[in-house]
């Protein structure tokens, strides 16, 4: 690819817009961030996909005319072929939406639309942790579970677009009731709410004294995720415990994962991965017991390059 190429990546949210330019490398400059009107008209929701994408540019004017394309990261559920936004519930604004034809026709580029995991999946494959790997399976372990897969350098979508739902496989068919409706998905078993949950539920009913209530404040109904991985790095028992869990879960669906895909590289980002990756060498250790692959202990679990701009990352990734 020409190294003076340059595309921006658009990053759709409930609250907020986040863009970025980047280069043939992947690298990031001129990052802003505006609100998001996903409650307004869809006139008003796109507005503010415009004003982040001109903010952009203002602050780089040097690279406008090496701009080839605008990638955006959309909320789901939407169709990558089409670049229409469906019907996301956290951006009511926008209905059948065609964005990526709104986009282009408002910036005289090339414009295309996909979600979050797909992907930040994508951009790892280019420019991160997948590089040089053929087969490349991405999670990304936060407040939700998302997962990309992209092979040969392209990401696989399926017949209509809606593949690689991956953080909806049951794990557990008798574990609680996901938010899509179905029972024990990984997302609400290894979530970041997960794991906050597990915490909650092991102190309601131990009554332990563990360094994880106080530093919720000596409520362990209020305890959230970070709490339980502050406490760990500080040794505490309890919270050890609940990320151990947390990581045998984990095992269970990456090697259901390896099953199905048969990857040679398994990529993980998001927030939660930073947490849980202390237990990358037990869960690579587990895994094989829930894999009928003779080879499975032989892939990869790496931590992924974008962090926090995974989405302006994937969005660019979208137009190289």
């Amino acid at each position: 690819m020409p190294e003076n190429r340059m595309t921006i990546g658009v990053d759709v949210g409930g609250t907020k817009v986040a863009a970025g330019l980047v280069d043939a490398s992947g690298a990031i400059s001129a990052k802003t961030r505006v609100p998001m009107n996903a409650s307004g008209d869809a006139t008003a929701g796109f507005a503010a996909v415009r004003q982040a994408i001109d903010a952009v540019l203002a602050a780089a004017p040097q690279a406008a005319g090496a701009v080839t394309g605008i990638g955006i990261c959309a909320p789901g559920p939407l169709d990558p072929f089409a670049g229409v936004v469906l019907n996301p519930p956290n951006v009511p604004c926008w209905r059948n939406y065609p964005l990526a034809e709104e986009t282009a026709r408002a910036f005289c580029v090339l414009a295309r639309v996909d979600n979050d995991a797909n992907a930040a999946g994508l951009a790892e494959v280019l420019w991160g942790a997948g590089a040089g790997y053929k087969y490349v399976f991405y999670g990304t372990l936060g407040t939700g579970i998302g997962t990309g897969f992209v092979f040969d350098r392209r990401i696989y979508h399926g017949r209509t677009g809606s593949a690689a739902e991956g953080g909806h496989v049951t794990i557990d068919y008798n574990g609680p009731v996901c938010g899509c409706g179905k029972r024990g998905c990984v997302e609400i078993l290894c979530s970041g709410p997960a794991i906050a949950a597990r915490a909650r539920a092991r102190l309601g009913a131990s009554g332990s004294s563990s360094r994880i209530a106080a530093l919720a404040g000596g409520d362990w109904e209020r305890v959230r995720a970070e709490h339980v991985g502050q406490a760990y790095r500080e040794g505490d028992p309890e919270a050890t415990a609940v990320l151990q869990e947390t990581g045998r879960l984990l095992a269970i669906w990456l090697g259901n994962m390896i099953d199905t895909l048969d990857p040679d590289v398994m990529v993980i980002g998001g927030g939660v991965a930073e947490l849980m990756s202390s237990f990358f060498d037990q869960i690579l250790a587990d895994i094989p017991a829930w894999a009928i692959n003779p080879r499975a202990n032989e892939v990869p679990l790496v931590m992924a390059r974008y962090g926090a701009d995974a989405g302006i990352a994937g969005a660019a990734a979208l137009c190289f």
